[in-house]
């Protein structure tokens, strides 16, 4: 079984539309959450991944965007862009996002459980190693997928308690890149395939992963995109320029 891992998609159908063009095949879909917010598309992005796969765990905008839980404590820009992908949505789309489940899930038995945050709160930033060792310390699952922080890469902690933080190799340039990470049997894993629609991680590319369970790989993947076009479709509908500028960054 080969799965394709999205994740932070944030209403950016540019993104994820290369992200789809460049898979590789693969069966399933495991959403990670965060499908809207901060972009321009947010009911094109809906239905392209409710049209690809069934797996999802809600994200803390998708909560906020749905009208689940109180935006107030977002930031100025992060709450604005709630309001206005509230504004979007249907009543059905809205309807939908609030189903949503909460993580964690196993979408393939006890060998993997999908997260947006982390295994002890959605919301959680899992980004240091101090972070991991709380997260692996309370691990069912060898494998854990989560999202939110919009880095891709993760952690692994090894039989013999050592801890290791995941970095992905790319050459950084403007074309298509992967990295294979082979998984080590007895070791347990934090997985983060990275932002699809926003990275954070000084790479613009959109991010994702791709796992195989028969080969024990998870194989990150960068791909670029049309950032102008993303960008402009942020600036017409009125929403904050940082928004449209920060996705040329990376940050």
């Amino acid at each position: 079984m080969r799965a394709l891992v999205l994740s932070d998609i944030h209403a950016n159908i540019d993104a994820l539309d290369a992200v789809l063009a460049a898979t590789p095949p693969h069966d399933v879909v495991w959403n990670l959450g965060d499908l809207v917010g901060y972009g321009a598309a947010p009911t094109a992005v809906i239905q392209r991944a409710r049209e690809i796969g069934t797996v999802f765990v809600r994200g803390n905008h998708d909560r906020a965007c749905s009208g689940l839980t109180d935006a107030e404590h977002f930031n100025p820009v992060a709450l604005s862009a709630v309001r206005w992908t509230q504004r979007q949505l249907d009543e059905e789309a809205t309807g939908w996002l609030r189903a949503i489940p909460r993580g964690p899930i196993q979408p393939d038995g006890p060998q993997v459980s999908c997260v947006h945050g982390s295994l002890l709160d959605e919301d959680q930033y899992v980004l240091s190693t101090r972070d991991a060792w709380q997260q692996l310390s309370h691990a069912h699952a060898r494998i854990t997928f989560f999202g939110h922080t919009h880095v891709q890469g993760g952690f692994a902690a090894n039989a013999e308690g050592e801890w290791f933080q995941l970095k992905p190799s790319f050459n950084y340039e403007d074309e298509a890149d992967s990295d294979e990470l082979d998984l080590r049997g007895a070791a347990t894993y934090l997985i983060n395939p990275g932002s699809a629609g926003q990275p954070r991680d000084r790479d613009w590319r959109a991010a994702f992963a791709l796992y195989d369970d028969q080969e024990q790989r998870v194989t990150f993947h960068r791909v670029p995109y049309d950032v102008r076009l993303a960008q402009m479709r942020i600036q017409r509908a009125g929403l904050p320029d940082v928004l449209a500028t920060r996705l040329r960054t990376g940050r």
